[in-house]
């Protein structure tokens, strides 16, 4: 098997017990990370019985209820969630170590997962505490919401984000890998990439002819390669190597939803650039952010 077709796949390719995709510790190779995703229709309900895993539940179209489980007792969360994914950040649920939960609602959902034995406190985050950050500049400008990095939340092992990258610009980029621990400097995280695609606002072009093109290559830690044209619902799994660039298209948006977690003592995202293209950041200094940004719900109403 190609390293393309054992990392890399098409919505519905994962389909298991009801959810359109699952990668968890099952999934040949992969250890540290996982994601669930579904859709729901009114009456739909998916349940989370896995006991020794931290999740964030992501609403990435509609909205959701959220019924938990774990010392002392039960809560129920509503998730009012977004048109969208291009719409701006959602709210989010973290759940710890030690919960079971159900998941009913309209829409599209997705599940972050690290198995863990440590456990911290359930959260709920706000769509107004999320931070959202613009990052880098000219074609190289998206926008990144950060409510499952370390510096946003304490969870245990997971690290999650969400970035839209506009029509044309490029994300992931320089390509870079964190695949070694080397202390302050690089650590060792699996990623998950989640993508959806879709027509610039305003735009006549169907929702199924969106796509975006996303690269990996490899390291010293192992062998990598895939160059795919991506589109919504498909999966990326880097367990190791450069990754980069996710390319969104002229006339189509792009959005993926990372998930890390690795086996290092540590929960700290530390990233090493490919040499050849480290120079990259440095020429950002002299042009301006991509003036579409940031993506809300107010800049995307003329979306189909």
């Amino acid at each position: 098997m190609s390293t393309d077709q054992c990392w890399f796949h098409r919505k519905g390719d994962l389909a298991r017990d009801g959810w359109e995709s699952v990668v968890d510790q099952a999934t040949p190779g992969w250890e540290h990370t996982g994601i669930r995703v579904a859709e729901l229709a009114d009456g739909d309900h998916l349940d989370l019985t896995e006991k020794g895993v931290e999740r964030i539940v992501v609403p990435l179209a509609g909205s959701f209820h959220v019924t938990h489980h774990h010392f002392p007792g039960e809560w129920e969360t509503r998730l009012h969630g977004r048109a969208s994914v291009f719409a701006g950040p959602t709210d989010v649920l973290y759940l710890p170590s030690g919960t079971t939960a159900e998941i009913r609602g309209h829409g599209r959902v997705a599940v972050a997962e690290a198995p863990t034995d440590e456990t911290r406190a359930w959260q709920y985050i706000p769509a107004s505490d999320t931070p959202v950050e613009l990052r880098g500049k000219g074609a190289s400008s998206r926008q990144v919401h950060n409510f499952g990095t370390p510096q946003a939340l304490d969870a245990a092992r997971l690290i999650v984000c969400e970035v839209i990258t506009p029509a044309e610009n490029w994300s992931s980029y320089p390509p870079h890998k964190h695949d070694e621990n080397v202390p302050g400097h690089e650590s060792r995280l699996e990623e998950i990439y989640y993508f959806e695609t879709a027509p610039v606002a305003g735009s006549d072009a169907s929702a199924e002819a969106s796509f975006g093109m996303f690269s990996t290559y490899s390291s010293p830690a192992g062998e990598i390669d895939i160059n795919a044209m991506v589109r919504s619902g498909d999966i990326a799994l880097v367990p190791y190597g450069y990754h980069g660039p996710a390319v969104a298209a002229p006339g189509y948006d792009l959005y993926y939803l990372n998930v890390m977690a690795g086996p290092d003592p540590e929960r700290a995202w530390l990233i090493s650039d490919d040499p050849a293209h480290a120079w990259v950041r440095a020429s950002w200094d002299d042009q301006e952010l991509d003036p579409r940004l940031p993506f809300t719900n107010e800049t995307q109403k003329g979306r189909r």
